[in-house]
């Protein structure tokens, strides 16, 4: 895609998405071009800016559009993200994860699943399905072992995990009724004038209340001490009126660890399959966040046990 010289490429992520920052002397904005997955990275990508920002969380808006040459024009929240905050020395993390924890509890009580979207259809958010939590989980034996084990060992070990992480699924307890970002972390979060806004919603479902919080403390992207991961869990809970704690932390390790199952997945495909390589180092850790929370887990018994024939 050709633009003048007032548009400069941004450095992208982990999607099919490439990025334009347009500016001229008295505003700048934000170019979101996607040539695949349309619907998904534009028009439901507008449609779930408008509910969080009809339920005044700040997201940003769609300036303009030409959904025919696969863009839409939105408002630009500037560089600075929450990671690059948290990454300074002197940032008080624990008080940056507060203020993120009343966002996501805000996030947490839209209860608005439908908006008109910029074509004049009705969107609704999805459900977390069963199914999509197990296709998730299969990115990783679809792709993580392929070169881990030999093609006569795969199909053995395919039938195992599938079975243990239908297993593990039904063991989560919390019911599919909260608004999930799905990704949220502190690379998507964005200091807009002192407030903190929300970036990459395209993907939000309606599920379960404890996804979106082992997002943020276990995210793959930034390494946070045990103590940290601790208090923000132990904040979240005390900021909860009514909720069955015991079997929230249940849910909350075993999405994790499926979690990070997926984005082990994902980072290989990554490589793989688009030539990304820049996120295999981000692998390691998250086999650390995987071991965190299924060790002296009996949850996790067989899930281990299995994950034993890998070199990881």
């Amino acid at each position: 895609m050709k633009f003048s010289k007032n548009f400069r490429k941004l450095k992208g992520d982990a999607s099919v998405r490439i990025f334009y920052r347009k500016k001229n002397k008295k505003n700048s904005s934000i170019i979101v071009f996607a040539k695949k997955n349309k619907s998904s990275n534009l028009l439901n990508y507008d449609s779930i800016n408008k509910i969080l920002v009809r339920n005044k969380i700040l997201a940003p808006m769609m300036l303009s559009k030409n959904y025919l040459k696969s863009f839409i024009e939105i408002e630009d929240f500037g560089n600075q993200t929450i990671f690059d905050l948290l990454k300074k020395k002197k940032t008080d993390k624990f008080k940056v994860y507060k203020q993120i924890i009343y966002l996501l509890n805000k996030l947490q009580s839209i209860r608005q699943k439908k908006v008109k979207n910029f074509n004049n259809k009705i969107y609704e958010i999805p459900k977390y399905t069963t199914r999509i939590l197990e296709n998730e989980a299969k990115l990783f034996s679809e792709w993580y072992i392929r070169n881990k084990l030999k093609k006569s060992e795969q199909k053995k070990f395919k039938k195992s995990y599938i079975e243990i992480i239908k297993k593990l699924i039904k063991k989560i307890n919390q019911k599919n009724d909260t608004f999930v970002h799905r990704d949220f972390h502190i690379s998507n979060l964005m200091m807009v004038k002192n407030k903190i806004g929300i970036i990459d919603s395209q993907d939000a479902l309606i599920g379960n209340k404890a996804y979106d919080l082992a997002s943020l403390i276990d995210d793959v992207r930034f390494e946070t001490s045990e103590k940290l991961k601790n208090k923000i869990f132990n904040f979240y809970l005390k900021t909860q009126e009514i909720l069955d704690k015991r079997s929230f932390k249940r849910d909350f390790s075993i999405i994790s660890v499926l979690r990070n199952l997926k984005i082990i997945g994902i980072f290989t495909r990554l490589a793989v399959r688009d030539n990304k390589k820049k996120y295999l180092k981000l692998i390691p850790y998250a086999w650390a966040l995987i071991k965190n929370r299924s060790e002296n887990n009996p949850n996790f018994k067989d899930l281990n046990n299995l994950l034993k024939v890998l070199k990881n």
